[in-house]
């Protein structure tokens, strides 16, 4: 066994029983610092509804009273957070600008028969139509996730298509009788924003949404965009699962006692060098050559005062003849009786009488005699005492040397 295997199994040893016995229960909780799980389709879901006032700019509007540049806007959303940082909604908006241009009569939207100003016919452009924002949670990106917080702000962008009404009259140069005319079928807006939110409750919540948009009309005459101040007041109302949901992760108690763990392992570092030390005492130890002795081929056991064969012993015998005939090679028998019973004489004759039958027999089943050394043994074969005596009374059968 390798040195590194017998450290390492000593040590699973000594911690097992180490710490076996002091094993506490682990606990599993949320950690948020790995990150939220996606909740259900059908989570997070939310309705919001918006209004407030707007003021747009183009290079002309500095001419008007800024109070008098004020209109109405409002907003109405269906919206979801697929993440505590991200989500999106989709909405109707309306907006309405108030502005100036040099040329009346070359854009729709202008109300000469109101007063002038500093030489710019009014204008008053209404707007109506789809939009989409994607959203970015800040309180959550950047102070992690809270469900139970009161404030939140996010950021957006996004867009809208929008059909553009005005005031105008129904005949042209008739200012007492005037309609709501569609002026542009295809006002294109793309725009950005800041909400800040206060949860009255965990299903509602009041704001405020600060929005910049910039339209593709040409409410001054000159072709330049359009941009809208916004300031909007914010109702949110929350559907379905409102909190999200962090991985479970393992926690383990802290160790009630660290003297004893200590204590402890101090004592396992004192086994595992002791088990080195072991080790290298049974390294450095002489390697000690063992003697094999080889069996014999076969051993034919006899009765007391006994040396003919039984038919048994010819199987035996026989079988042994053809191992000799394939190998060829030179074999001594050697023939034992013990020495606890008969006399001295005696047992030299069945010792020879034994050898010289087995001997016999196999040169019947055709082993080379010459090949066969026919010799005896006068002392005991095992020589275990007299309980062991039939061990003691045989022809053994070996490869000679």
């Amino acid at each position: 066994m390798k040195k590194s295997s017998i450290l390492a199994f000593g040590f699973a040893m000594l911690a097992s029983t180490a710490f076996a016995q002091n094993a506490q229960e682990v606990t599993y909780v949320e950690d948020p610092s790995q990150g939220y799980l996606f909740n259900k389709f059908s989570s997070n879901w939310f309705i919001q509804a918006e209004g407030g006032i707007g003021v747009g700019f183009t290079h002309k509007d500095v001419h008007r009273n800024f109070g008098d540049r004020i209109a109405p806007q409002a907003s109405l959303y269906v919206g979801k957070w697929f993440s505590p940082i991200l989500g999106a909604r989709i909405g109707a908006d309306f907006m309405s600008i108030k502005g100036l241009t040099a040329h009346p009569g070359a854009v729709s939207g202008a109300r000469p028969w109101e007063n002038t100003v500093d030489g710019y016919t009014k204008t008053k452009l209404n707007y109506f139509g789809p939009s989409f924002d994607v959203m970015l949670s800040l309180t959550n990106w950047w102070c992690g996730y809270k469900p139970n917080r009161v404030y939140n702000a996010y950021i957006y962008a996004g867009g809208g298509f929008y059909w553009t009404m005005a005031k105008q009259p129904k005949v042209a140069g008739n200012y007492n009788d005037f309609e709501w005319k569609n002026i542009h079928d295809r006002t294109i807006a793309i725009r950005a924003g800041l909400t800040q939110e206060f949860n009255i409750s965990k299903r509602f919540a009041l704001g405020l949404d600060l929005r910049a948009v910039a339209l593709d009309n040409h409410s001054d005459g000159d072709g330049t965009t359009t941009i809208l101040g916004e300031a909007l007041l914010t109702a949110t109302v929350r559907l379905g699962k409102t909190e999200w949901a962090a991985p479970v992760v393992p926690v383990c108690p802290p160790a009630e006692n660290c003297d004893e763990y200590r204590a402890r392992l101090q004592a396992a570092d004192a086994r595992i060098a002791d088990l080195e030390a072991q080790l290298k005492a049974c390294l450095s130890r002489p390697v000690e050559k063992q003697v094999v002795t080889k069996a014999p081929l076969a051993t034919i056991y006899y009765p007391c005062n006994v040396y003919r064969l039984t038919s048994v012993d010819r199987k035996v015998l026989e079988s042994v003849a053809n191992v000799m005939k394939a190998d060829n090679k030179k074999y001594t028998l050697t023939g034992w009786a013990d020495n606890y019973t008969g006399t001295d004489a005696i047992n030299k004759r069945l010792r020879e009488n034994r050898v010289n039958t087995v001997k016999n027999q196999l040169v019947k089943y055709g082993v080379n005699e010459a090949n066969l050394n026919a010799t005896i043994n006068n002392g005991n074969r095992v020589d275990l005492g007299d309980k062991c005596l039939t061990l003691d009374r045989a022809v053994t059968i070996e490869v000679a040397e």
